[in-house]
């Protein structure tokens, strides 16, 4: 088990994360749609989380959802490295309904962000600009080569949670265990 903690004047967040669980979570951010895609992605990916953040969302939902991703990233980062015995590459595409998105990535502790996810407005009261802060926030601190890609889709929550089980997915592809591999770098390290 991973344990993180952040405390800053904007948010405070407890978070304990489990890799090699079986999508268990406990998760209150106090915003109700980004807590159901922290869900979402734990189910899929087989991650236990318990995620607990006290934002100031009288301001709004930018601080919570940006430093939640630094957090659940931090955790990622400290829970996969150093990798050794592992694909190390993961992909796959989800679909929702009339919504596809395709998720390719490499834990490759060198982090990248690809974020072609073609959605403005709302969803309810959030605002879902704030998903590609999130997955930026994530990727940056868990040290992950990150691209996202919207394939087709109208519905916004649709497209925006095909892309929390793609990712949840292809994390969960790139931790397959592969003895063979030793560490999955010609560098010999990552």
């Amino acid at each position: 088990m991973v344990e993180i903690n952040r405390d800053t004047k904007e948010t405070k967040i407890k978070c304990s994360l489990v890799l090699d669980g079986c999508g268990k979570f406990n998760i209150n951010t106090g915003v109700g749609f980004f807590d159901h895609m922290l869900e979402a992605f734990s189910k899929h990916s087989g991650i236990d989380i318990n995620l607990e953040c006290i934002g100031d969302l009288h301001i709004d939902a930018h601080h919570t959802v940006e430093d939640c991703g630094i957090v659940l990233g931090q955790a990622l980062k400290k829970a996969i490295f150093p990798i050794q015995a592992v694909e190390r590459y993961g992909n796959a595409t989800v679909v929702m309904d009339e919504a596809a998105t395709t998720c390719a990535l490499d834990l490759s502790n060198r982090p990248f962000l690809v974020y072609e996810i073609n959605v403005s407005g709302k969803v309810g009261k959030f605002d879902v600009e704030l998903i590609e802060e999130f997955f930026h926030a994530l990727s940056g601190n868990a040290g992950i080569t990150l691209h996202l890609i919207q394939e087709r889709g109208r519905n916004k929550h649709h497209i925006i949670e095909a892309t929390f089980k793609a990712f949840a997915v292809a994390v969960r592809r790139a931790l397959v265990k592969n003895e063979r591999l030793g560490i999955p770098s010609t560098k010999g390290v990552l």
